[in-house]
Parts: C-alpha cells; structure tokens; sequence
C-alpha cells in the first residue's frame, strides 16, 4: 500500500491545484465528509517540468529544485487545510503534495477511500473544454465512487438522478444513489431509457420478429422495477419516482435532471465494450451534465 493510499484510507479523498474548481471541489467534499461523520484528505500532486532544446534534448529539474518546489507547494497546501480546519474544527483533516501525476495520485488514494472527488477543470485545463483530463481519468479508473463537480446544483434542489440499465455497475450506482437520498433527505428519480434494438442485416436478412413497440416498454419497466426492489426494501426512507422513457440513455438522464442535486451513473453499462476507460452513457453525461456527477466503476478489480 502506497502512502497516499494510507493516508486516504476511510476517508473522503479530494485533489487539490489552487485553482477555483478544485476549491469548490474542496467545499463540497467538506459538507459530505461531515454528513458521514468520515475525514477528509487533500491530495495535492505535481508533475516536474521539463525544458527542451532545438537539439530535442529534454532537461529535467535539478534535486534542489525539485525540494523546492515541493516544499513551497506544501506550505500552500499546509495554509489552505488551515483554512478548512479552522472553518470546520470538527472535521478530521489531512492533507499531502505527491510528485507524479495528479490523475494516478488520485486513483491510488481512491482504492481504500470512501469516495473521491475532483473538479470539473483544474489550472492546467483549456477554458474551450467543459471538463478536464483528470476527472475523465479519475472517473474511468478509480476504485469505487467518484463525484465530479461540475456547477452547483439549484439551491432548492431535493432529488439524485440514477440511470438503470440492469448491469452489475448499474446496480453499484443504484445503491450508491439510495444511499445519497437517504443521507441527505433527497428523492431518488430511476431513469430506464431504452430504443428499438438494431440488427445486423447480414445475420437476419428478414428483420426483426414481429412485436409491438409496446413490448419493449413493457420489457424495460420490468428491468427497472427488478433492479429497484431490493433497493427499496433496504432504503424505506427514500422517496422514488420511476421513469421508463423511450430514447437514448445519455440524454434521457440529462433531460431529467435539469432540477436534481446529482446524477449517479455506472462508469459501463450493458453492451459497452468492457476495455473501454468510460462507457458512452458516462461519458456523455459527464461532458453535458450541469450538476454535480457520481461514476461508479470497478477501478483494476473489475472483472474482464
């Protein structure tokens, strides 16, 4: 187990560069690290710079320099976990600046955290894209739960957002969705999307079987109510509002959660290629969404 890793271990994990995003990251990490009664550790990483020539020669930072830059970043990160502690005296706060790359600090620190959290850009972001490399990094392959925090969620808004496909990620977002509502008094709002399937023409040159458009809603509501039962059983608490809606699964979720407070989605779902680093629905979610994004995924340990 690395130190980072150590250092996480139980806790809230949240990256840290001094840029807005990730303060914003910071307070929002704070409030669910109180709600869980868990702590909360500041993981500030940083990749050395180095210089090149017209020779094609690369020049990397001397050790001095390199002592130096990390000492100073660590004052800054010292003076701003300060700030948080005296703002939140009750919380358990740690923090610590790693040499390397800030998406694989992250990652490491996620295998035995409670959740890890990461803004929607950081300093090193171009102001074109709605979201950074490391949290499409993060969220593709961390262990366990990622929220990336894009803007603030309406004030007055009370519901989580869940995209059901029946896949074993999808069920992880479910629980991790009820879990959510229950912690925070929310409503849980259950999106199944579904569409005529497609064929290959080659396979079945006379079509699809005969059946009624009917039928598929019919499939898709029973798939949604399969993987909400036990949910539901467990989270008596928790409000939930069913959604079977025709359409593509990506914008289904976001055209119903234009008032929610987050959207939880698995990081693949069904018939997404499992080498791939985050599914169609994930990605397209993650990119367009306006409030705040959880991806559960299986990190390394997923099964391939």
């Amino acid at each position: 187990m690395t130190s980072v890793e150590s250092a996480a271990a139980g806790r809230i994990v949240v990256g840290f560069d001094g840029s807005d995003h990730a303060q914003h990251a910071v307070d929002w990490a704070v409030g669910e690290a109180l709600s869980r009664g868990v702590g909360l550790f500041i993981v500030s990483a940083f990749t050395p710079p180095v210089g090149g020539s017209s020779f094609g020669f690369g020049a990397y930072l001397s050790p001095d320099a390199l002592d130096d830059m990390s000492q100073r970043l660590s004052r800054d990160l010292a003076t701003y976990t300060e700030t948080v502690r005296a703002a939140h005296p009750g919380l358990d706060v740690t923090a610590d600046v790693v040499m390397g790359s800030p998406t694989t600090a992250l990652i490491q620190a996620s295998d035995d955290a409670v959740l890890t959290v990461v803004g929607s850009r950081g300093l090193g972001g171009f102001r074109g894209l709605l979201l950074g490399s490391v949290g499409v990094n993060v969220a593709s392959n961390a262990h366990g739960p990622v929220v990336v925090l894009r803007k603030d969620a309406p004030a007055d808004a009370k519901t989580i957002v869940v995209g059901v496909d029946g896949s074993d990620l999808s069920d992880q977002a479910v629980d991790f969705a009820f879990d959510m509502a229950s912690r925070h008094g929310w409503t849980l709002r259950a999106i199944h999307a579904w569409e005529v399937p497609s064929y290959d023409v080659l396979a079945a040159p006379m079509g699809l079987p005969p059946s009624s458009i009917d039928d598929f809603g019919e499939v898709a509501a029973r798939v949604l109510a399969e993987a909400l039962a036990e949910h539901r059983e467990r989270y008596p608490d928790v409000p939930v509002e069913v959604r079977v809606v025709r359409g593509t699964p990506a914008r289904s979720i976001l055209d119903n959660a234009k008032d929610a407070a987050m959207i939880a989605v698995g990081s693949r779902g069904r018939g997404e290629f499992m080498g791939a680093m985050l599914g169609s629905v994930g990605q397209g979610v993650l990119f367009k969404a306006k409030v705040p994004v959880a991806v559960i995924g299986g990190g390394d340990d997923e099964e391939d």
